[in-house]
C-alpha cells in the first residue's frame, strides 16, 4: 500500500479550500459529476479514433446516497483511472507550481483554483473522508483506491473495482447533512446538470399508486443529453422553441419571439434568448439569462456576458470559451467576454432588423412590448443604438407606426420653424392631453404618442441622433408658440392692461400643493379656448427622467412649473380687459406711473454712480424711491385683486384651465361646481 502527501508543501490547502467555497459550497457535485462526464466523453473520444477496442456498454453518471452508510457516491463508466493517473491527477494539484502556489495566492482563492484547477476538491467541503475506486481502461490495469480524510496524508492501493471506469464516495461531515436527501439532490442536479451530454442517474422514478408517491424499479435520469440550443434551427419548429421556454420558465406566457446564437469563429457560442412580454413598470431583472459551459450551468449572473439592456432577455448561453475563476460561478474580466457581448449585441440587432423587414405588420403588433426593450438598448449600448436607429419605430396618437426616417418626412414640411428646427410633437397621455392633442391635430400637425417609462430619457436621445430636431410635450404650450413660425400675432394690449390683467388672473390662482403658475397672454384666435394650462417642457422631463434615476433628485424636488396662458382674442377676455380697464385705469395708471417714474430714478442713480457705488445720499435716496415703489405696486395689486374679486368668470376661467390640466382637485372643484351652477 502507498501512503504519501498531496504534492504541496503546506498542510493548509484543505482549510483554505473550505473556508474560500464554504459560501458556494453545493457546487462539489456539480464538480464531481461534470468530472465523470468528461471521463465518459473522453472514452468516447478514444474509442473513436480507434485508441480503445473495448465494449463501450452502459455509458451514463449515477449519483446515489446511503444514508446508513453516510455515503454519496458519483459513479460513471469512463476512462477510469491507474495509479499512475492518481499520481498525476490528484496527489499533485496542477503539476507545477505547487511549492509556491498557496504563498503566491493565499489572499484570493479565486486565483488558487481558477489557476489550479481543484474541482475535485470542492468534494472536501462537505465530506469528511473521500474514496476514490477507479479502474482504468487500459490493457492490464489493476483497481486502484485511494483515500484522504480532509489533510494532505492520503493512502493509496490496490482496488477491488472490477468494471472500467470510476466511483467518488463521499462520507458527508455532520454539517453537510443536507446533502444525504434525494431531493436536494434532485434540485442541485436539476440546477446544475440538466443539459449534459452523458444521462445522470438519480435515484427511481414515482408513480402516484394507492393514493400516495411510490417509488418504481426505473432509473430517473435527470438530463436532457441533447439540449435544444445545439440542434440546427432548419431542425426545430416553433413547438420546440416554445415547450424549451416553458421547461426553463414554467408557468409563464409564450415569448414573443425568440434568437437563436451559434457561432465557432473567433470563439464557441450557442444558446437561444427568448423576448417575453414585458411589463410597463420596467425594471431591469437579474438572473433571466443562465450561462452554461460546455452544458454545465454555471451562474445566472451573466453581467459581462450581455450588455445591461439584455437582462430583460431570457434564456440560455452556452460557450467554453468565457474565461471563469474558483467556482466557475463568477466571470473574469477579459478580452473575450467583451468580444461574446459585442457579437450578441450585434445579433439580436440582426435578428431584430430580420423581423422588421421580413413582416413589418407583425413587428408593429409586437412594438408595444418590445419598445422597451430597444429603447433601453439604444439609451445604453452605442453598438446597438446604431443599427436599431432602422428599425425603432414613433406611434402617432392615431395608433399609425413609422420609422425614424418615415416621420420626419411625414412631418418636416408642416412642422419646421423659422429657426429651420423640425419640431415632433407628443402626448404622454391622450386622455389627459385631449384638448392639446385635437388644437395641434387640427392644424393638420401630427402627435407622437410617447408614453413608455423610458420615454423621458428616448426624447433626448432622438433630439441627440437627428439634426435640427425638437421634441416637445404638446401640452407645453400653444400650438402657435411651439412650432413658432415667425407669424405670430400681437397680444393687442397696452402695457398697462398686461400689468391690470396680469394681477387680475394671479390674484385669483388657488393655491396649488408643489406647484408654480405663471400668467402669460397670446392671441390664439377667437375660436381658440379663452385660457389654457401648459407645462414647462424643460422641467417636465427633468422630472419625468428623476423618478427613474439616480443622482437626479434634485429636479425630482423641485415644486411643478406650469404657464395660464390667456387667449387675448376671445371674446370673454375682451370683455373682461375693457371692464377691467374701465374700473381700474383710473386709480391704477397713476401708480402705475409712479412705479415707472421711481424705477427710472433708482436706475438713473446707479448709472451715475462711479464704479458702481452709491454715495451715503444717493444710497439713502435709492432706499426710499425703493420703498415708494413697493408701496405703490402693493396699492395696485390691492386695488385689482379687490377688483377681481368681485368678477366671477376670473375665477370660472382659471378653473376652467386647471380643470383641463388635471390640477382642479378637492375644495377648489367644489367652488368651481357650486359657482357654474351660481352661473347658470
Amino acid at each position: 500500500m502507498q501512503k504519501g502527501k498531496i504534492g504541496v508543501t503546506t498542510e493548509n490547502i484543505f482549510p483554505v479550500i473550505k473556508k474560500f467555497l464554504y459560501s458556494d459550497h453545493e457546487i462539489f457535485l456539480r464538480e464531481l459529476v461534470s468530472n465523470a462526464v468528461d471521463a465518459t466523453q473522453k472514452l468516447r473520444t478514444l474509442a473513436g479514433f480507434g485508441e480503445f477496442k473495448g465494449e463501450l456498454g452502459t455509458l451514463d453518471v449515477r449519483v446515489s446516497i446511503d444514508k446508513e452508510a453516510g455515503t454519496l457516491t458519483v459513479s460513471d463508466h469512463g476512462i477510469g483511472m491507474d495509479a499512475d493517473d492518481l499520481d498525476k491527477y490528484i496527489n499533485q494539484i496542477a503539476f507545477s507550481g505547487a511549492e509556491e502556489f498557496l504563498a503566491k495566492y493565499k489572499d484570493s482563492a479565486n486565483s488558487i483554483i481558477g489557476h489550479f484547477g481543484l474541482g475535485f476538491y470542492s468534494a472536501f467541503m462537505v465530506a469528511k473522508k473521500v474514496v476514490i475506486n477507479s479502474l482504468s481502461y487500459k490493457d492490464g490495469a489493476e483497481a486502484v483506491r485511494w483515500e484522504c480524510d480532509g489533510s494532505p496524508e492520503y493512502s493509496m492501493e490496490k482496488g477491488d473495482r472490477s468494471e472500467r471506469g470510476t466511483d467518488i464516495v463521499l462520507y458527508i461531515d455532520d454539517e453537510s447533512k443536507q446533502f444525504l436527501e434525494q431531493a436536494r439532490i434532485d434540485a442541485l442536479l436539476k440546477k446544475y446538470c440538466r443539459f449534459l451530454p452523458v444521462p445522470v442517474i438519480s435515484g427511481k422514478e414515482e408513480e402516484w399508486k394507492e393514493g400516495r408517491m411510490q417509488s418504481t424499479d426505473r432509473d430517473k435520469v435527470v438530463n436532457a443529453t441533447a439540449p435544444l440550443w445545439l440542434k440546427k434551427p432548419s431542425e426545430l419548429s416553433d413547438e420546440d422553441y416554445l415547450k424549451f421556454y416553458h421547461e426553463l420558465y414554467p408557468g409563464q406566457d409564450d415569448p414573443m419571439f425568440w434568437i437563436h446564437l451559434n457561432v465557432d469563429y473567433p470563439f464557441t457560442l450557442t444558446g437561444v434568448l427568448f423576448f417575453p412580454k414585458l411589463k410597463d413598470n420596467f425594471e431591469v431583472t437579474k438572473n433571466r439569462i443562465q450561462l452554461y459551459c460546455n452544458q454545465v450551468f454555471v451562474t445566472d449572473s451573466v453581467e459581462g456576458v450581455v450588455p445591461d439592456f439584455m437582462m430583460l432577455l431570457q434564456g440560455v448561453i452556452d460557450s467554453p470559451d468565457i474565461p471563469l475563476n474558483v467556482s466557475r460561478s463568477y466571470l473574469q474580466s477579459d478580452s473575450a467576454v467583451k468580444k461574446i457581448s459585442g457579437y450578441i449585441t450585434k445579433k439580436v440587432s440582426g435578428r431584430l432588423s430580420e423581423l422588421f423587414t421580413a413582416d413589418r405588420a407583425a413587428f408593429e403588433k409586437k412594438w408595444d412590448d418590445i419598445k422597451i426593450f430597444i429603447e433601453y438598448g439604444m439609451l445604453s449600448d452605442e453598438k446597438f443604438c446604431e443599427p436599431a436607429m432602422k428599425f425603432v419605430l414613433l406611434r402617432d396618437t392615431d395608433g399609425h407606426y413609422f420609422t425614424l426616417e418615415e416621420y420626419r418626412k411625414l412631418v418636416e414640411a408642416e412642422q419646421t420653424d423659422r429657426n429651420g428646427d423640425v419640431v415632433y410633437l407628443y402626448a404622454t397621455d391622450t386622455e389627459a392631453q385631449h384638448n392639446y392633442i385635437q388644437a395641434a391635430t387640427s392644424r393638420g400637425y401630427s402627435v407622437l404618442l410617447l408614453d413608455g417609462r423610458l420615454d423621458a430619457h428616448f426624447v433626448g436621445l432622438l433630439e441627440q441622433k437627428q439634426e435640427k430636431t425638437r421634441l416637445v410635450r404638446v401640452d407645453s404650450g400653444s400650438v402657435d408658440s411651439i412650432i413658432d413660425k415667425g407669424n405670430k400675432k400681437s397680444v393687442g394690449l397696452t402695457p398697462l392692461q398686461v400689468n391690470e390683467m396680469s394681477t387680475v388672473f394671479r390674484s385669483q390662482m388657488p393655491e396649488l400643493k408643489h406647484a408654480n403658475v405663471m400668467v402669460e397672454f397670446e392671441a390664439l384666435g377667437a375660436d381658440t379656448l379663452p385660457a389654457i394650462l401648459t407645462n414647462n417642457e424643460y422641467m417636465t422631463r427633468m422630472k419625468a427622467m428623476a423618478a427613474m434615476q439616480p443622482g437626479m433628485d434634485f429636479y425630482a424636488e423641485l415644486p411643478d412649473s406650469y404657464n395660464l396662458v390667456v387667449n387675448t382674442e376671445h371674446p370673454v377676455v375682451k370683455r373682461m380687459v375693457e371692464e377691467c380697464s374701465s374700473a381700474l385705469d383710473a386709480k391704477v395708471a397713476p401708480l402705475a406711473e409712479r412705479i415707472d417714474t421711481d424705477n427710472a430714478a433708482i436706475e438713473a442713480l446707479r448709472n451715475d454712480a462711479p464704479d458702481g457705488k452709491l454715495s451715503p445720499d444717493n444710497e439713502l435716496r435709492v432706499s426710499d424711491l425703493e420703498k415708494s415703489v413697493a408701496e405703490a405696486r402693493g396699492e395696485q395689486e390691492k386695488l385689482v385683486a379687490e377688483y377681481a374679486a368681485g368678477v366671477p368668470v376670473v375665477k370660472q376661467l382659471i378653473d376652467l384651465a386647471l380643470l383641463q390640466g388635471g390640477l382642479l382637485k378637492g375644495e377648489a372643484l367644489s367652488a368651481f361646481v357650486r359657482r357654474s351652477v351660481e352661473m347658470l
